[in-house]
């Protein structure tokens, strides 16, 4: 199975989000990806769990925390219980990371551990066999609609030859500058999940651009599949 994509609802337009969704949703989304911003980790302020709520009432697709925020202990419990299926964290800020990681596991989402661009994945050596996916950022995180940092789909690599060698089941996720010019090669890496926000929500049609990507990556699982 080849690599899935992941809608971000920060560029969505959130005065028709519940439509915006359900045409992700249509187009062939495999997950709702959430962008939480507290104003501090990063800089930009954005949602919380009662929209999270909200997109739970919407889809039926899991639902994907990213928590860009100085102090995810205090929050992991209200995501969970808003309906988030996947929760995760930054290694930069979570002091106690194998803690969290247990936290949100024990609150029943899947747990995972972010990494900014010029964060090595020697960081990972003590979490990865807890964590259930390793979300790679591919932008500094804040903002959508930025240019994909071409050097982290080397770290992608890496990473999946990593997890393959340790005969883990740990997933990988990728978020940031994914367009569909570059969605190929982004999966060619060996990625699971593939976030992408402006390129699904900015178009103005996100059942037809989520439905492109879709296209895109089944056409690459093919040419694969055949090699």
């Amino acid at each position: 199975m080849g690599a899935v994509i992941a809608p971000s609802i920060l560029s969505a337009d959130f005065s028709r989000l519940g439509a915006e969704i359900k045409d992700a949703e249509a187009g062939g989304a495999a997950l709702i990806h959430v962008d939480v911003m507290d104003g501090h980790f990063v800089p930009n302020l954005t949602i919380g769990p009662a929209v999270t709520k909200a997109v739970r009432r919407v889809t039926q697709l899991p639902v994907d925390c990213h928590l860009m925020i100085e102090d995810p202990d205090r929050y992991v419990q209200a995501f969970a219980e808003a309906g988030a299926d996947m929760i995760s964290v930054h290694v930069e800020v979570a002091r106690h990371l194998e803690r969290t990681v247990a936290a949100i596991k024990e609150a029943g989402a899947k747990a995972g551990v972010v990494l900014n661009p010029a964060t090595p994945l020697d960081t990972l050596v003590e979490i990865l066999p807890s964590a259930d996916f390793v979300l790679l950022m591919s932008v500094n995180p804040g903002f959508g609609g930025q240019t994909l940092i071409p050097s982290v789909l080397d770290k992608a690599v890496r990473l999946r030859e990593w997890i393959d060698r340790l005969g883990l089941a740990t997933r990988i996720e990728i978020d940031g500058g994914v367009t569909l010019e570059n969605v190929e090669r982004v999966a060619a890496t060996g990625v699971d999940v593939i976030v992408a926000g402006s390129a699904v929500f900015g178009k103005g049609d996100a059942r037809g651009a989520t439905s492109a990507l879709v296209r895109k990556l089944a056409a690459l699982a093919e040419q694969e599949r055949r090699a």
